[in-house]
């Protein structure tokens, strides 16, 4: 696919701190009244350390069926705007509601989950994400197409090697087959040691945008209209997320992050995952400025399952970083909805 270019950034605007956040007239709505078709929890992982609740929504009724698999620490809202694009009818594809059922949930460890103490890995909760789709009756082959997102694409990953004949696509965004050091020893170092280091909230915001989003994306005017920047309508939405203390905890955060680092699928993995989901059916999604899982690792997913010469499609968001359902929104869209529409036909 064609890279993608990026808007001219606004003037640089000085960030607004928390305090001032929580007191935006905004700060309120950052999280959309998006009401779904249905809803629940279901318990899981019965006799794998359970059972855990897993809190669930399904937004749209149509027949092409989205699951989508959230990142690290992140709540299933934070799909919204996919949500809203694929499941509701306020934007430009007016019939996408009829069109699409998404499916969207909070992976064990945060939101309305459980928050169980024990070892958490992609594997168990790929396993807690096919327990969910059995669930809600979508166990057709070829019915699936998969979303996942950094920590959600290592999942997505688990899930495409556990049931290959039920994935119609599996759309793999900011992820990796395995971490590996993309900068000096050092500075690696430095990065584990301060990750766990105290530090006041105004520091740690700007610490997570810079290693999330793109600079010029931050400093543009916010994209809804209300905040700013799209730097403060961020840090707005995570100073909320951090003030459900019952959904977002460190222990949750902790064991979430034990899982990315522990992951790893091989390269002979990568290739049956590619020989039997087929690799036409897969497309690997990375941002060229993304500083939280670099575009190398991008780069070897790609490789490793098979590459673009054998039918793997690659997008490359030129220019944009690691949370590209929200930064890269509108692109982002339109390339899985093309995918998605040319899978299914398959």
């Amino acid at each position: 696919m064609n890279r993608s270019s990026r808007p001219p950034p606004d003037k640089t605007m000085p960030p607004l701190s928390a305090a001032e956040l929580v007191k935006h007239p905004e700060f309120q709505h950052v999280t959309w009244a998006l009401e779904p078709a249905k809803k629940g929890k279901i318990a899981v992982a019965e006799g794998r350390g359970g059972p855990i609740q897993i809190s669930y929504q399904i937004h749209g009724n149509g027949p092409t069926k989205l699951v989508w698999i959230m990142g690290l620490a992140n709540f299933k809202t934070t799909w919204q705007r996919q949500t809203k694009d694929f499941g509701h009818g306020q934007n430009t594809n007016r019939d996408q509601s009829t069109k699409y059922s998404c499916l969207i949930f909070d992976n064990r460890g945060v939101g309305e989950s459980g928050k169980p103490l024990v070892r958490y890995s992609t594997s168990e909760m790929a396993k807690d994400t096919l327990e969910l789709i059995d669930h809600v009756g979508w166990t057709s082959q070829r019915q699936l197409h998969v979303i996942g997102t950094s920590l959600g694409g290592m999942i997505g990953q688990e899930l495409a090697l556990m049931v290959p004949e039920r994935i119609a696509s599996l759309i793999l965004i900011s992820t990796a087959p395995r971490l590996f050091s993309t900068v000096g020893w050092l500075q690696n170092l430095r990065d584990r040691v301060t990750m766990f280091l105290p530090k006041a909230i105004d520091v740690q915001l700007d610490s997570i945008k810079a290693r999330t989003f793109s600079q010029p994306w931050l400093n543009e005017t916010d994209a809804e209209g209300h905040f700013p920047t799209n730097g403060d309508r961020w840090a707005a939405q995570e100073l909320a997320k951090r003030q459900n203390v019952e959904g977002f905890t460190k222990r949750g955060f902790i064991l979430q992050a034990i899982a990315v680092n522990w992951h790893h699928k091989s390269a002979a993995q990568l290739k049956q995952l590619g020989d039997q989901v087929g690799r036409n059916r897969i497309l690997v999604i990375h941002g060229t400025e993304d500083r939280m899982i670099t575009q190398p690792h991008g780069d070897l997913l790609v490789k490793e399952l098979g590459g673009e010469e054998n039918g793997v499609t690659r997008c490359v968001a030129e220019g944009r970083g690691h949370g590209l359902p929200m930064e890269w929104r509108r692109e982002l869209t339109k390339v899985i909805a093309i995918f998605v529409e040319k899978t299914g036909k398959l």
